[in-house]
C-alpha cells in the first residue's frame, strides 16, 4: 500500500508541500492541473513543472486525479474522436514523467454533488453534508450554490468548471436521449479507443465510482454499485482498465458492502479512496472522521480487506472535516489539512496493526 495526499497545486492551494511532506508516510502527490478544461491537452512542459515541485520534497507523482472527460464523449458526438485523440496524447505525455495512474469519472454534467460544503457535525467542525431532499429537480439552484462559492473564494472544482457551468441548459439538451445503456456504450467507446495507448504507455485507467451512487436531476450514472463494477470490468476487459474504488462514494447507499467488492475486484483496483460516511434515516448523508465507529462505512472491513489481499497499489484519505479554525475561504471543501492527516495515520496505525497480527501469525 502507498499513501498519497492529494493536492491542487501552487497557488490554487492552502496547504503547501512542505505541509504535507510532515505527515508521515505519505510518499506520493494526487495532484492535476486544474486550469484545463476537459478535451484539452497536457503538455509536457505544464507536467514538468508539478513534477518538479513534488519532486523537490521527495515525493512522486505517480497519481494524477482529474484528468476530465470532455462532454462530447460521454455524449456521443461525432466530434468525441477529437478529443480522444487529445486523450491519448495526454497519456503519452504523462508516462514520460512516470504517471502510472489516472483517475478519472463519466458522470454526466455535474461531478460530485453536495447540497452543504460546511454543515457544522456537533463537535465544533465541519464537513460535506447530501440533503436528499434539496436535491430534486433544481439543478440550478443547486449549481448556484456551489459556483456562488467558487467564484467568491476564488477556488476551481474539477467537473464544476465556470465555463460549462454557464452552459448548463444547452448541456442538459445536449443529454437528452443518453440514457444508461447509450452511456454505457459510449463509455465502452471511449475505453476501447485509449487501451492500446495505456498499454503501450504502462498507465492504468482507474474510474471513480458515480458520487452519489444514483441518478441525479434525471442524469444516468453507472458506476454505483457491485454488479456494475462487474459490468464495467467485464466490459472491457483488461488490465489498464481499472477502479479508483472509494468507499464514501458507495457507501452513500447502504446496502453496498465496500469490503466485499475489494476483496472481489483487488487486483483491478489501481487506486483507493478512503473516506467515512455517516447516514440519517431519512437518506441524508454526512461525511464524517476515518475512525471507524465515527461512521456507518466500516472503514476497518476495508483495509483489511486490502491487507489480506496484499494491496501494493495507491491509496488516499478522502474527504475529511474541516477542523481547528478551517473554514470557508481558508480551506477548500472536503479538503482540509488536518482531518485528512489525522486519517493518515489512522490508516497507517490499523495497517501496521494488520503487519503486527499477520507476523506473529507466521
Amino acid at each position: 500500500m502507498q499513501m498519497t495526499f492529494r493536492w491542487y497545486g501552487d497557488g490554487n492551494d492552502k496547504i503547501t508541500l512542505s505541509d504535507i511532506k510532515q505527515i508521515p508516510g505519505v510518499t506520493g502527490i494526487v495532484w492535476a492541473l486544474h486550469d484545463k478544461m476537459p478535451g484539452e491537452v497536457w503538455h509536457e512542459e505544464e507536467i514538468a513543472k508539478v513534477q518538479s515541485q513534488c519532486a523537490e520534497y521527495g515525493f512522486n507523482i505517480d497519481v494524477v486525479e482529474s484528468v476530465n472527460v470532455h462532454d462530447d464523449i460521454k455524449i456521443g458526438l461525432p466530434s468525441r474522436d477529437k478529443y480522444i485523440e487529445n486523450y491519448k496524447t495526454t497519456i503519452k505525455n504523462l508516462a514520460k514523467f512516470g504517471v502510472k495512474v489516472i483517475c478519472y469519472n463519466f458522470m454526466p454534467i455535474f461531478d460530485w454533488t453536495r447540497s452543504n460544503l460546511f454543515r457544522p457535525v456537533g463537535d465544533g467542525s465541519t464537513a460535506l453534508f447530501y440533503e436528499k431532499g434539496m436535491i430534486q429537480e433544481d439543478y440550478k439552484a443547486m449549481a448556484k450554490y456551489i459556483l456562488d462559492f467558487t467564484e467568491k473564494y476564488n477556488m476551481s472544482f474539477p467537473g464544476w468548471e465556470p465555463e460549462r457551468m454557464a452552459k448548463l441548459d444547452e448541456l442538459f439538451k445536449a443529454y437528452e436521449g443518453v440514457d444508461h445503456e447509450k452511456l454505457w456504450a459510449n463509455l465502452k467507446y471511449f475505453l476501447e479507443a485509449i487501451m492500446p495507448t495505456c498499454e503501450e504507455t504502462g498507465i492504468k485507467m482507474a474510474i471513480h465510482m458515480d458520487d452519489p451512487p444514483w441518478d441525479i436531476f434525471g442524469l444516468p450514472r453507472l458506476l454505483v454499485d457491485e454488479p456494475s463494477i462487474d459490468r464495467f470490468l467485464k466490459m472491457v476487459d483488461h488490465p489498464c482498465n481499472c477502479l479508483t474504488l472509494c468507499s464514501g462514494s458507495l457507501n452513500a447507499n447502504p446496502d453496498n458492502n465496500v469490503a466485499e467488492i475489494v476483496r472481489k475486484h483487488c487486483d483491478r483496483i489501481a487506486f483507493a479512496h478512503i473516506r467515512n460516511v455517516k447516514h440519517f434515516p431519512n437518506g441524508d448523508f454526512s461525511e464524517a472522521s476515518h475512525r471507524d465507529c465515527d461512521g456507518d462505512t466500516r472503514i476497518l472491513d476495508i483495509l483489511k480487506a486490502y491487507h489480506d489481499n496484499n494491496y501494493q497499489g495507491y491509496i488516499r484519505p478522502d474527504h475529511g472535516r474541516h477542523l481547528w479554525g478551517e473554514k470557508a475561504g481558508t480551506v477548500r471543501p472536503g479538503y482540509g489539512l488536518y482531518d485528512r492527516a489525522l486519517g493518515i495515520m489512522y490508516m497507517l496505525g490499523v495497517w501496521d496493526m494488520l503487519d503486527k497480527l499477520k507476523g506473529d501469525n507466521k
